[in-house]
């Protein structure tokens, strides 16, 4: 089915997209996953290609574009390479963005946005907490008020550019008998005196994404990087959450399509019995099945794509939109390793690393189940 939420714009924007990572990213694969991490050479091409700041005001350097969909093509040109790559580049500019365009001040803006712009400062989120995961309003980071700077105690972990990044956005919690009503928002900056990183995670998937653990001893932030408002930090996280999600709907949908293309190449190759494989009418039916999944689930994930393009995409649709791309994406890839075979197996083909780079997306953003009891309560349950 034609697609209809993209114009002539998009689609030049598309190609910029696609010649960036065959012209940067495709070469450097191998190395990429060996070293566990994207060099910041490759952040800064991708600043000059106007990657990064999509959501950012001219004068600071970015876009502007004010429309998601710009967001999305690039979302899917890099997922259609690896999901590792689009997560990386969407944690800073899907994901951080919206916090740090819409919840700073004039001078944080100055001081932050030009050289996040330019891929000079890279930038994480630090949320998840070793025992809190998808239970945001139970974190146990404290930010304690010292005169005119706050002190933080505590750590992070399965932090997506926790290793390399120069800024991150960590969530704290500042008053703590107002429970979810009492945290805070604080940009944590590389170097200061008591932020230190752990090692980078091994992860069953998405080696190049260099994920890890952050602690916090007695880290002393001036209030000048408080963003946004002291108190009210898990609202406005509750307000940014849906493009996060809705982000993670886009790479999904994409990244299952890109492997699913290859797939379907292959067993009108691949031949058995005399035949290509998927001339077996299981198979047929199956790679049948596919498809129909597919384009279903992209038109659910451009209509909300479009909805958020308008601000009025809501939470719930985020949720369902979430969801049902990352069961959709292990569903297809699973099937696509299946049709490969023992290749299919092995780490060289790009369906296994696949397959295992799209676990994950059952359980970041939001665990599956958690997405479901949003939606479920939105029913009356």
């Amino acid at each position: 089915m034609k697609r209809t939420i993209y114009n002539k714009d998009h689609e030049a924007f598309r190609e910029s997209a696609r010649e960036f990572v065959a012209r940067y990213v495709q070469p450097r694969s191998e190395e990429l996953i060996e070293n566990k991490a994207i060099p910041r050479e490759l952040w800064l091409e991708a600043g000059k290609a106007g990657l990064l700041g999509l959501e950012v005001p001219e004068q600071y350097g970015g876009g502007e574009a004010g429309d998601f969909r710009f967001n999305a093509v690039l979302g899917e040109e890099l997922s259609r390479h690896s999901a590792a790559m689009a997560s990386c580049f969407g944690i800073h500019s899907d994901i951080c963005a919206p916090y740090l365009v819409e919840l700073t001040t004039n001078e944080q803006k100055e001081r932050w946005l030009p050289r996040f712009c330019t891929g000079e400062i890279v930038t994480a989120i630090g949320m998840t907490e070793p025992s809190g995961g998808s239970d945001l309003a139970a974190l146990k980071t404290t930010a304690v008020r010292d005169g005119d700077d706050w002190i933080i105690n505590g750590s992070k972990t399965f932090i997506t550019n926790g290793y390399s990044a120069d800024l991150v956005i960590v969530a704290a919690r500042t008053s703590p008998e107002k429970k979810a009503r009492g945290i805070t928002l604080f940009g944590v900056e590389s170097g200061m005196a008591g932020f230190e990183r752990g090692r980078k995670l091994d992860k069953v998937g998405q080696p190049e994404s260099d994920t890890a653990e952050l602690f916090f001893d007695s880290v002393r932030v001036p209030s000048a990087n408080v963003i946004g408002e002291v108190d009210n930090g898990f609202i406005h996280m509750m307000q940014l959450l849906p493009q996060e999600r809705l982000s993670a709907a886009v790479c999904n949908t994409a990244h299952a399509k890109g492997i699913y293309d290859e797939t379907l190449e292959y067993v009108k190759e691949r031949k058995a019995f005399g035949q290509p494989i998927g001339h077996f009418q299981h198979n047929k039916f199956l790679l049948a099945e596919i498809t129909t999944k597919l384009e279903v689930t992209q038109a659910f994930v451009d209509s909300c794509v479009d909805a958020h393009t308008r601000r009025e995409l809501t939470p719930i649709d985020a949720a369902k939109a979430k969801w049902w791309s990352a069961e959709i994406q292990n569903e297809v890839l699973d099937h696509c390793v299946q049709l490969y075979g023992g290749y299919g197996f092995m780490r060289e083909y790009r369906a296994a690393r696949a397959w295992m780079d799209a676990r994950v997306t059952k359980i970041w953003a939001g665990t599956n189940e958690i997405m479901k009891e949003l939606i479920g309560r939105d029913i009356g349950l």
